[in-house]
């Protein structure tokens, strides 16, 4: 194992990166006078940012260890995720995100009360607000402090904790989105920066041989298409379960979508949700391939997911080395702000805004700062009761495949299906819901029966389209002024073909779309 010390170079390099991100949260939030400022950074970002927002709003540092640790336990499987969000985003660019910007919305359970009712409103937004304190958060404080206690073995859990809960919480009081999506960009060019110049550096070990990554993979473990009866991701789970997941990570869980919210216009949002999905496709090359060759090494790990902090120490000089741990403890933070920012959000937005009592907008800032530090000072404090409870981190993934298709369904189904009914969507909240959730725990907790948990989602999302198409068909369909300008039509796609009449093709989103998509074709392709 490598020495995993800090020079005081190093130390003093990470000192000065989180006086850094504290100062761009005070520099930010000097000018925050209204609430839209302080959620949506004022609906005025550009699509770098939003596209560097978005990856880091799901791509957090416990991505970078964990997909590293994936290439060098499992191989190359784990890609599959990261591809199959590429076409999500572009479904997402294409089909969605129109709908998202041009009503106005603040939060995505918003959305749903324009096209159902206020029921699906807050069903969908208490959930949203429950996993993301409950484990977004706290999984994102916990994994942050593993980090710092690997460096500083010697200070207990807890500290490492409030730390992490005190930067993560600090700059989003202070500057809200913006802040948060400043700083997301800051670290994900220093972290994609390092992640390439370790595959570099260790890929040079070897020669720069690309015989050598087959070479070291686990066995069966160079293929994007692992048996039917695979443990880890078996192929056919690519389109039962993957598929769906990635849309409700990028379509509807507001964490994320709250930043395509805060774009300029249209065209930022929708350049920004490309520009995310592209940078998904490098990642087999910046961290699956370099965990890969660090097999080939001969250095042992207690734990795969030490794979890429070990490749940090062994082959970065120092000073490169805090740059880039400040940069990794930073982005392990990047979902923590997202949730706290976002869950304020929704607590605001979709709770004490529908109320009848009138608040000032200088009010509504009050209390989505005082709901940022209350929800800090609940995650950090729920973060060291979930590692007693094992299975519930292990199989979170498994929880959203179980839990979230109803989610899925209702929102797709709102957008693309004109006959879709509110009591169909508020029915198969409440309705499917708690079924995925005793599947969820008969299968995963208690094991009563045995079967892969992407298997287990496609099953959840037949379930909750028959709940919503039966439910439908059988009530009244909504007034057409209701559904009218939220919901696609081949004459939105027409209309909007007009509007792109005369655009240059790298201006044109459809033509940015089909690029993207051969690309990942191509990539994807060889690995079969």
């Amino acid at each position: 194992m490598p020495d995993f010390d800090l020079a005081a170079v190093d130390l003093g390099i990470i000192a000065i990166y989180a006086v850094m991100i504290l100062g761009i949260g005070f520099w930010v939030g000097r000018g925050k006078k209204d609430e839209e400022d302080f959620f949506l950074a004022g609906r005025g970002m550009a699509w770098p940012m939003v596209g560097f927002a978005l990856i880091a709003a799901n791509f957090s540092g416990t991505q970078y260890l964990g997909l590293a640790g994936a290439g060098f336990d499992q191989g190359i499987a784990v890609w599959n995720y990261e591809w199959m969000a590429t076409l999500v985003l572009l479904v997402f660019a294409l089909l969605i995100l129109p709908f998202y910007l041009q009503s106005k919305i603040s939060t995505v359970p918003e959305f749903l009360e324009k096209r159902y009712d206020r029921r699906s409103r807050y069903t969908f937004s208490g959930f949203n607000v429950l996993t993301g304190m409950l484990i977004d958060s706290a999984g994102a404080m916990f994994a942050g402090a593993l980090v710092l206690q690997l460096l500083f073995p010697d200070v207990p859990l807890g500290v490492h904790i409030a730390v992490i809960a005190f930067l993560g919480g600090a700059y989003v009081i202070l500057g809200g989105l913006q802040a948060v999506m400043i700083t997301d960009t800051i670290q994900g060019v220093l972290l994609f920066g390092a992640a390439g110049a370790i595959f570099l550096t260790i890929f040079a070990d070897f020669g720069f041989d690309w015989s050598a990554i087959p070479e070291n993979a686990p066995e069966d473990g160079f293929t994007i298409a692992p048996p039917p009866g695979d443990d880890f991701l078996p192929w056919p789970g690519i389109f039962t379960g993957a598929i769906w997941l990635g849309f409700y990570v990028w379509v509807t869980n507001h964490m994320v979508v709250q930043k395509v919210l805060s774009a300029k216009n249209i065209d930022h949002g929708r350049w920004g949700a490309l520009f995310a999905g592209v940078m998904q496709l490098p990642l087999l090359v910046l961290l699956i391939f370099p965990g890969i060759l660090f097999r080939g090494t001969g250095i042992e790990l207690p734990d795969p997911d030490m794979a890429w902090p070990a490749m940090v120490f062994e082959y970065l000089p120092v000073g490169l080395r805090g740059l880039v741990v400040a940069a990794l403890i930073a982005a392990l933070m990047s979902t923590l702000d997202s949730v706290l920012n976002g869950a304020s959000s929704l607590v605001v937005n979709d709770f004490i805004k529908t109320r009848g009592r009138e608040f000032s907008e200088r009010q509504l800032l009050a209390i989505g700062r005082g709901l940022v530090a209350t929800f800090m000072v609940i995650a950090a404090l729920w973060a060291p009761v979930i590692t007693t409870f094992d299975t519930l981190v292990e199989y979170f993934q498994s929880f959203l495949g179980y839990v979230t298709m109803p989610l899925v369904v209702v929102l797709l189904g709102g957008i693309f299906w004109k006959r879709a009914t509110a009591p169909a969507a508020f029915w198969t909240f409440a309705g499917v819901g708690p079924i995925g959730l005793a599947a969820f725990f008969s299968t995963e907790i208690f094991e009563l029966f045995e079967i892969q948990f992407l298997y287990g989602t496609g099953i959840m999302v037949l379930l909750s389209l028959a709940a919503f198409v039966a439910i439908s068909l059988a009530t009244p369909a909504p007034p057409e002024e209701q559904v009218s300008g939220i919901t696609w039509s081949p004459a939105v796609w027409r209309r909007e073909s007009e509007e792109l009449e005369g655009k240059p093709w790298y201006a044109n989103y459809r033509v940015l779309s089909l690029i993207i998509f051969v690309i990942t074709v191509v990539s994807v392709v060889p690995f079969i």
